[in-house]
């Protein structure tokens, strides 16, 4: 089942848009226009900033267009209702859509890291394995996000609009796309509590090699992956 839905996920025009080639882009062209840079006071680079900032980008796509897309029309065609009573529950479904949406968020970062480190010889200064780690915990607790959306959510209609004001303020606002840098000073500071925001300035903060300030940003995304997944869980219908 696993495979059948990852090769669904690699023929979608979609996904291959704006998961995997969208960042690469970006970060091509922000790269090559200003990538050596000072980014404002940060003590980054703007390859450094975008690099980071964009890594998140799969994340932002899978969690609110991949994941309520899938499980709501899912629901809504009445497959999951046909599949609550067979072998292969629709649970299993749900889990294998889900992690087809982490590959992909994965492959997006690794197509977009390949591309900095061998064209524009980017090296992080912190510690590679801690950042991968928070990098994780910002793509769980965006999903959860997004299983929850998908839970509340009972027809496309209201999927639509849901993911749609979820989406494109995450992905302009919350410095994933645009570099927060060059936000104004009030922008940026609801960029960096914005969700995807809180993971974004965590993973630059230790791709810098510097890990303080780091405890209530952590707990922070932490908490919303245990309160959203508890309530996807919860509100969720198979109908």
């Amino acid at each position: 089942m696993y495979r059948v839905e990852q090769n669904i996920f690699f023929r979608s025009p979609d996904v291959i848009l704006f998961c995997l080639s969208m960042p690469l882009v970006v970060f091509l062209l922000i790269a090559m226009i200003a990538g050596g840079k000072d980014a404002a006071d940060s003590g980054l680079t703007y390859l450094q900033s975008s690099y980071v900032a964009l890594s998140t980008v799969g994340i932002c796509c899978s969690a609110f267009m991949s994941i309520p897309i899938t499980i709501v029309e899912l629901r809504s065609q009445g497959i999951l209702r046909r599949m609550y009573c067979s072998p292969c529950s629709p649970a299993r479904l749900l889990f294998c859509d889900t992690l087809c949406s982490g590959v992909m968020s994965a492959c997006s970062t690794l197509i977009l890291t390949i591309a900095a480190v061998v064209f524009f010889g980017y090296r992080m200064q912190g510690n590679v394995l801690v950042y991968i780690a928070l990098w994780l915990l910002t793509m769980i607790s965006m999903f959860s996000i997004g299983l929850m959306v998908a839970s509340l959510c009972r027809t496309t209609k209201s999927m639509n609009v849901a993911t749609s004001l979820l989406y494109f303020p995450m992905l302009l606002f919350s410095g994933a796309t645009i570099p927060s840098e060059v936000f104004p000073a009030t922008l940026r500071a609801v960029a960096e509590w914005m969700p995807l925001g809180m993971g974004i300035r965590l993973l630059k903060s230790v791709s810098m090699g510097c890990y303080d300030h780091m405890v209530m940003p952590v707990a922070a995304l932490t908490a919303m992956a245990v309160v959203c997944g508890a309530m996807a869980v919860k509100t969720f219908r198979w109908e």
